[in-house]
């Protein structure tokens, strides 16, 4: 049949019929009726739209639908229009073998393998990885270990997505890097640019007394969803996505597009008994939003289907002429909550379970230090270790040993956190000693103070194009400083990020800092940072408050003190400092803090 030829009848039907099939094996909506899928296939002629097996191409019918109706793709879109990123292996291969790094819209493409070259901040590429929830297997590190030597600087950093990223991988190293990923059963495809990033779980699940799931099985199977599904690659903009099963390690799922949040509904519900999970939609602190509760139960196994509906939603209807306004919660402002889920369902093989938001017990509370130090397991006799690296780097060599730490004293088994550090776990009593001892012989710490254990910090201007200062030089100055003359009795957050795209979530945080450049008069400048303060998240959900501008870098240790030393002279007994921050106006903090007058 010719490109512009009508489909027939009964072709319709047969087709109607062959994607209905597909679809409900994929757990994937269809069109309508056999009309709409025909219209769908066909498009404006453009055979790219429909594949060799009949799967109609949503990325390139959303993008032909924006063209359409009058909008201009944005640099992006054109690139993964013109050129797929997972089709370049060649292409990479041939600039590997001329030591030569991507160019232009390339840089973008290279992401989608994972790759991140990060010129001119480092002529180098940044490799970053995926662990559905945060778990890595103690051979599956040192072999990490071994490629960041091999073909990197040595170093590797622990991510705010519970994820690893190997720095400084020189331009002839693509293709051995990644086909040694593969070798050790790893991959860092879609970890970057518009794809689905790091599933990220609670730390503890399946050790944790607290939790009411263990959520390691479905964020190993939506990875798995993903990284098996090519058309859930190539987004408007990038997604985050995690699972909270209760325990007593917070993950932040509801500054996620979609967070799972496990409950369990008592006897006498709408409902039947048991845990279920409430999806919520829309979080991107960096632009003021948390996630929203979308108004549905769902049982732990209808969640990947969820998640795959809402993604599917995602892209046929994201912004895909602004990137600004490409994300998730931007389909929710213009559509509402409601509508937006009402849109997903037709990609969803079951209806929604829809259920008031007050449905279901209240949650477990959320251990805000717990993630540093000895804590026992729900097994009896185990227990699991938190271990902070300074300014959440690790180099290879401590890796390395960490694993066979893991190994030796423990299942082989490592998780990392949202919170930038790694947890030991399944350690037996008698062994933790000599485990302990075993770590901070490699100069990383088990013991923490509140400040230390509450540094969060994104990479910085030292491995970032788009940050302004160098957050992990100050995190260290910050520790440094404030440790020795400030004593808390509880928990507290510190996030610097070093630009607006907020990596380090410092609207969060209870003092954020976001990095700035500081006019010192003239021509001159220097490094810097705004000063929030209040965040939280949780039961403690509020989004921090911007209290002084424009603090140079070198000046900033010295402000924090003042801060937290206010804190402690005009708090109530016990208050923690986001209930003390969010009492007061941003006034009468200037003027505890003595940063600026009351009045002002």
């Amino acid at each position: 049949m010719s490109q512009s030829a009508e489909f027939s009848e009964e072709q319709k039907q047969y087709l109607e019929g062959f994607i209905a099939g597909v679809a409900q094996k994929l757990g994937i909506g269809v069109p309508r009726s056999s009309a709409d899928f025909c219209r769908a296939a066909q498009g404006d002629g453009n055979p790219d739209q429909i594949s060799a097996i009949g799967i109609v191409d949503h990325h390139r019918a959303a993008q032909d639908r924006t063209v359409r109706e009058g909008g201009k793709l944005s640099p992006e879109e054109q690139a993964k229009r013109e050129k797929h990123p997972f089709d370049m292996w060649d292409e990479i291969a041939a600039s590997a073998a001329a030591c030569r790094f991507p160019k232009g819209l390339d840089v973008f493409r290279y992401k989608f393998l994972g790759l991140f070259h990060v010129a001119p901040t480092q002529n180098a590429f940044m490799l970053r990885l995926r662990f559905p929830g945060g778990i890595v297997m103690a051979d599956k590190a040192a072999g990490i270990a071994d490629i960041a030597e091999r073909f990197g600087g040595g170093a590797i950093d622990i991510t705010t997505r519970a994820n690893l990223q190997i720095r400084e991988i020189g331009a002839a190293y693509p293709i051995e890097v990644l086909t040694a990923l593969d070798e050790l059963g790893l991959t860092s495809r879609g970890a970057g640019a518009d794809n689905i990033r790091n599933v990220t779980g609670s730390p503890l699940a399946g050790i944790d007394p607290q939790e009411l799931i263990d959520t390691r099985p479905l964020c190993r199977d939506l990875h798995h969803t993903i990284l098996n599904h090519r058309e859930l690659y190539g987004l408007p903009r990038k997604f985050n996505i995690a699972f909270d099963g209760g325990g007593r390690i917070g993950v932040l799922d509801d500054t996620n597009d979609i967070g799972f949040a496990a409950i369990r509904v008592a006897p006498g519900q709408a409902v039947e008994e048991g845990v279920y999970f409430r999806m919520m939609l829309g979080g991107l602190t960096g632009h003021g939003s948390f996630a929203a509760d979308a108004g549905v139960l769902l049982r732990p196994d209808e969640t990947v289907a969820a998640a795959t509906a809402i993604l599917r939603m995602f892209i046929a209807t994201g912004d895909r002429t602004d990137r600004r306004k490409a994300r998730l919660k931007y389909v929710i402002d213009r559509h509402g909550l409601a509508e937006t889920v009402a849109m997903a369902a037709q990609y969803l093989p079951f209806p929604w379970r829809y259920a008031p938001v007050d449905m279901g017990e209240p949650r477990g509370p959320i251990g805000r230090d717990l993630h540093v130090g000895v804590h026992e397991q729900a097994q009896p006799g185990l227990s699991y270790i938190g271990i902070l690296a300074p300014a959440s780097r690790l180099r290879a060599e401590q890796l390395r040993r960490l694993a066979g730490i893991a190994a030796h004293r423990g299942s082989g088994t490592l998780r990392l956190t949202v919170w930038q550090n790694l947890l030991l776990s399944d350690v037996a009593a008698a062994e933790v000693p000599d485990a302990v001892a075993e770590i901070e012989a490699l100069g990383l710490v088990v013991a923490a103070s509140p400040i230390r254990a509450g540094l969060v910090a994104c990479t910085g201007n030292a491995g970032c194009r788009f940050a302004l200062t160098d957050t992990k030089r100050d995190v260290l100055a910050l520790t440094d400083y404030l440790e020795p003359r400030v004593s808390l009795d509880g928990p507290l957050n510190i996030h610097l990020t070093g630009c607006p795209n907020s990596c380090a979530q410092h609207y969060v945080g209870d003092i954020g800092l976001l990095a700035t450049k500081v006019d010192m008069g003239g021509d001159d400048e220097v490094e810097g940072y705004h000063l929030l303060v209040g965040g939280g998240s949780g039961a403690e959900r509020v989004l921090a408050r911007d209290i002084f501008q424009s603090i140079p870098a070198d000046e900033l240790p010295g402000r924090i003190e003042t801060v937290l030393r206010g804190y402690l002279a005009a708090r109530h007994a016990g208050e923690t400092f986001n209930v003390f921050a969010n009492r007061h106006s941003v006034a009468e903090l200037s003027a505890i803090f003595g940063l600026v007058p009351a009045e002002a």
